[in-house]
């Protein structure tokens, strides 16, 4: 009867140092043990909910859908590997030379693909072209993109649709014009062409080459300003030049204008 009384009521701390130290240290410690073992027990269920919510997929069959978009976000940057992870921290780390070295790549891969398309055999490929092409990809065409997109997300931070509008028509009556000027004028000297068969030629070509990228590029800018992050923006850009590429090499190779 005493120890059931005592298991009702337990003993402050006080009443134990008078009473037997043996017998009822041992049903405090007890007792008051059962009562947080209890208190444990009853919060194991809500513990089991939070461990049900974490769940750990391999690799290979990691379920997109089921996993909000930051958490995807964060596993994505997480797990970046292969060639993916080492281009994009490239061009973190070196961004100016990584997109110059892009551009190069496209637009030599593009200027070879216009030539085999146009030439019977592929001993008729010039390679000094596709050189030219290069070149112009790495020393002009990549550092201007890089200056252009980061200038542009200064002066219009923003990507509604007005802004992206804006940043469309500045790049199809600013950067697309001069840009272009610039690839006939630089492909035509290094072909040995004189000023005044530069000017001739850019009098000839330019207007119908910008007519016709009137039908292509503002897809691929309002695309490009409005979804792609502007460090990807010249990468997305210049994806989309390969095509166009393909058509500016092919116009560039045009016989020379006589300048009389």
């Amino acid at each position: 009867m005493q120890i059931h009384k005592t298991l009702k009521r337990p003993l402050p701390p006080s009443s134990l140092r008078e009473a037997t130290p043996t017998r009822y240290q041992f049903l405090y410690r007890t007792f008051f043990t059962n009562q947080q073992w209890r208190s444990n027990y009853s919060r194991f269920p809500q513990r089991l909910s939070k461990i049900r919510d974490v769940q750990v997929y391999p690799s290979s069959n990691f379920p997109s859908h089921s996993l909000p978009f930051s958490t995807l976000q964060k596993y994505s940057t997480e797990s970046k590997i292969g060639f993916l992870g080492w281009y994009l921290g490239k061009l973190e780390s070196y961004p100016l030379i990584t997109k110059s070295i892009t551009s190069s790549l496209i637009y030599a891969a593009a200027d070879l693909t216009s030539q085999i398309t146009t030439s019977a055999s592929f001993s008729s490929i010039d390679s000094i072209r596709t050189l030219r092409m290069a070149a112009y990809g790495m020393l002009i065409l990549g550092p201007s993109q890089h200056f252009w997109f980061n200038y542009m997300s200064k002066i219009l931070p923003k990507r509604d649709t007005l802004t992206t509008l804006k940043k469309l028509f500045m790049g199809q009556a600013v950067y697309g014009p001069s840009i272009t000027a610039v690839f006939f004028s630089y492909n035509a000297s290094l072909q040995g062409e004189s000023g005044g068969e530069i000017t001739a030629r850019l009098k000839r070509d330019l207007l119908p080459t910008l007519a016709t990228g009137l039908l292509y590029w503002p897809i691929c800018d309002f695309i490009t300003y409005k979804f792609v992050p502007v460090h990807l923006q010249p990468l997305v850009n210049s994806s989309c030049a390969y095509i166009w590429t393909i058509y500016l090499t092919y116009m560039a190779s045009l016989k020379k204008v006589s300048s009389d």
